[in-house]
Parts: structure tokens; C-alpha cells; sequence
């Protein structure tokens, strides 16, 4: 792995992996809904499809026509602590992925007018309301969120943002906001595959080199959290074709060296048929039709914790939370079992190694690394840090799911649903 930074700040890490003939390129830009300031969220995954409507030398969705026509793909994703696009092409073509990348960040605003912005305000409201609004449970996230985060929090509001703030934002507004945070020493540029190193290093270079940095790049916000998550309820009636319980615990931020403990915990509790969660809900009591829980791992304040039990119809509601909570609760106090850690190591291991023999994903893992924790090789070490993960470190972050630090939310079906 290679990793250096041009003059203009901008961070190049290259990995060269002659498994398949391909070239993945990921450009994480250190922004996400968490840089949003109050009457003005939404920006961050705005830009994300902003971004595809055109610079200077691209016409309007011409990004992803030409890398389609020579057997490529691009996409994009917005999140808490970060914004990213990402794009696979046969290795001979790296280059006209990271000319079109330098040409948006140097140049979108050329092409970002009024028509563009209230065209793709339109497109992210359509996304909400088939993603979140007519979606069954669609919401629950933003639900978890707000109450897992206090209000003011930089993680209290939806990444999605608010349709109102999307609906006051002026032209100004949103060109400050890429002016602001789209920059080359507010991101990380890798290229992972079938590549010539000095080649890319080169195109960089020519491409990225003369794009100027800002140097008044805001800090980003505090995300500290003064108090722990204390116990709160909420119930909502809704579309929704079953009751549904969701629950959400506070855990430690990406950087914790307890985190992989907590999601070797959330395997052994929910992962699979062989889960204690399964075997107890779904299988054993046939309360539940379904369990999950899941680590989301931020950059700072806390992680989060987030599972859900669909109702089987006819059960109680009372004991699949009641069960849920035991469970929980068991593996604080008892500890996993040695059968169980095997299991939950060599799952979590399985899908390591598919990433390391992914260049796509394998980008984007060091390219999130090296954003979040200034450390890019984390993204090799994955599997060794997991095997290392103890018994007794499972035990003790499990203790995190205690029902004192615990949100709950539960769907019911409105009148129309049920009928």
C-alpha cells in the first residue's frame, strides 16, 4: 500500500492487487449530514446526486454513460461522517475515472444552476418518500435516531434532511456548502487493483494537482455526549403489516478498541439461525418471525446498537420484548460460550476476507479508515483484530445493552393496514 499526499492536501493511497484485470477508485469526502448546520440539513446528500448532473467537460449524466459504455459502474453513498463515490472500470480506464472526478471537484459549480438544484430537490423527495415515507417501518431509523441523540446533536437529525430546509435552500446556500467542504484536502482518493502505481500517481497529479485547497476548512462538530442514553418509549401506529419492535444502545465510537467486541456480541446474539436471538424468538418460543441486531460504527460521541423482531401474529408483543431483553441480558452476565465465539469469528472473518478479495470494497474500506482514523492499513487488519476479540471483552460489551441505556419503538398496524 502507498500512501502520500499531493501539495494541494489531498490524500492518495494506491494498493496493487493483479487478482482481476479492474481498477476500483473511491474518493471519500470528510462531510456528511453531521456538518449540516440547524434550517440547513440535507446539503450533504444532496451533493450526492448533485454531483452526476454535470461540470465544465461532463455533461449532465454523462458521468455514468461513459463509464457504462466501457463496462464500468459508479455510484454514490451519504452517511453520518462522510460522503463517498466510488466507480469500477477495466484497469485501462482508471484514468478517465480520475479525470472525471478531478472535474467535478474542480468545476460542478459551473454547472450547478437553479434548474439542476430544483430538479434534484425533487429526485431526493421522491427518494423519501419511497424509501422512508411508503415504506413499511421505513422510518424507524430516523425515529432510533432522534432518540438515541439529543436534539441539537449532530446525529439527532436524518441524513436525508429535512424537506422544509431542503425547500429554503437558496443557490447560494448550496454552492457554499460544496465551496466549503469539497476540497482536496478534505478528502482521500483510492485506487485499489490491476494498476501501475506511478501511472496513477501521475494522473493524480495532472488532474487533482492544480486544484487549489481551502484553507479555511471548518473544524467539524463536537459530537461529545454529556449524559448516557436513558430509557425512553415510543409507539407509532402506521402502514405496517405486523407489529414490529426496534431498539437502539448507545456504544463506543469507531475508534474504541471495545467496538469488535460489541459486534461479535451483536453476532452471537443475532446473526444467523444458530443466533441465541433466533433460536430463543423465532425458533423455540415462535414469538418473533424475524431478529437482527446490528452494530453502526461512527466517528465520535457513540455508536449505536439497533435491533428489531417482526411479531409473529397471535404472539404476545410483551414477551418478544421481555425475551429479546433476556437474552441480552444472559450473555452480559454469562458470557459466550467457546462454540460461540468460533461461530461468530469465522463469520465475521468470512466477510472480511470477501472484502479483501474485492478491490471495490477493499477501497472503500481503506478509503473509510484513512478518513475516520488516519489509518488506511486498519482495512488489512480487520480479520486479526476480530480474532483477537476475547470472551471475556464480548461479556463486557454486552453490559451495553443494558435495558436502563436501551430506546425502544414499536410499530402497530393503523385500522387500514390490519384490515
Amino acid at each position: 500500500m502507498r500512501d502520500e499526499r499531493l501539495a494541494n492536501g489531498l490524500r492518495l493511497i494506491t494498493l496493487v492487487d493483479r487478482t482481476t484485470p479492474v481498477a476500483a477508485v473511491n474518493i471519500w469526502y470528510h462531510v456528511g449530514s453531521k456538518d449540516e448546520r440547524p434550517g440547513r440539513t440535507g446539503f450533504a446528500h444532496l451533493f450526492e446526486h448533485l454531483m452526476f448532473q454535470g461540470s465544465e467537460n461532463v455533461t449532465k449524466a454523462e458521468h455514468l454513460s461513459l463509464l457504462e459504455s466501457i463496462g464500468g459502474s459508479a455510484n454514490a453513498t451519504t452517511w453520518l461522517d462522510r460522503t463517498n463515490y466510488f466507480a469500477v472500470v477495466p484497469a485501462e480506464w482508471v484514468e478517465l475515472v480520475l479525470w472525471m472526478e478531478a472535474d467535478r471537484l474542480r468545476t460542478l459549480l459551473v454547472g450547478l444552476d437553479q434548474e439542476n438544484l430544483d430538479n434534484q430537490r425533487d429526485v431526493v423527495k421522491n427518494e423519501k418518500r419511497s424509501s422512508y415515507d411508503n415504506q413499511p417501518y421505513g422510518g424507524a431509523y430516523i425515529e432510533l435516531f432522534e432518540m438515541a441523540y439529543p436534539k441539537g446533536h449532530p446525529y439527532h437529525h436524518p441524513t436525508i434532511g429535512s424537506m422544509d430546509d431542503l425547500d429554503a435552500a437558496s443557490l447560494q446556500d448550496v454552492r457554499d456548502f460544496f465551496s466549503t467542504w469539497y476540497a482536496p484536502n478534505n478528502a482521500v482518493l483510492t485506487v485499489v487493483g490491476d494498476i501501475d502505481e506511478a501511472v496513477v500517481r501521475g494522473a493524480v497529479e495532472r488532474w487533482f494537482g492544480p486544484i487549489a485547497a481551502n484553507p479555511a476548512l471548518p473544524a467539524h462538530p463536537d459530537l461529545t455526549l454529556a449524559a448516557p442514553l436513558a430509557t425512553s418509549r415510543k409507539t407509532i401506529r402506521d402502514r405496517v403489516p405486523d407489529p414490529r419492535l426496534h431498539v437502539a444502545f448507545r456504544l463506543p465510537p469507531l475508534s474504541d478498541p471495545s467496538l469488535p467486541a460489541a459486534e461479535v456480541a451483536c453476532q452471537i446474539l443475532a446473526s444467523g439461525r444458530g443466533s441465541r436471538l433466533h433460536r430463543r424468538l423465532v425458533r423455540d418460543e415462535q414469538v418473533a418471525q424475524d431478529v437482527s441486531l446490528d452494530v453502526l460504527a461512527f466517528a465520535g460521541g457513540a455508536s449505536l446498537a439497533v435491533g428489531a423482531a417482526t411479531l409473529r401474529p397471535g404472539a404476545s408483543a410483551e414477551q418478544l420484548e421481555k425475551s429479546y431483553g433476556e437474552e441480552l441480558a444472559r450473555l452480559a452476565a454469562e458470557g459466550p460460550t467457546a462454540t460461540e465465539m468460533e461461530r461468530a469469528v469465522a463469520l465475521i472473518e468470512s466477510e472480511e476476507m470477501a472484502k479483501l478479495g474485492d478491490p471495490e470494497e477493499l477501497a472503500d474500506e481503506i478509503g473509510g479508515y484513512a478518513t475516520l482514523l488516519n489509518d488506511p492499513g486498519r482495512a488489512l487488519r480487520e480479520v486479526e483484530i476480530y480474532r483477537a476479540v476475547t470472551a471475556e471483552q464480548v461479556r463486557d460489551a454486552a453490559r451495553a445493552f443494558a435495558p436502563e441505556h436501551r430506546v425502544t419503538l414499536w410499530y402497530e398496524p393503523d385500522g387500514e393496514a390490519s384490515a
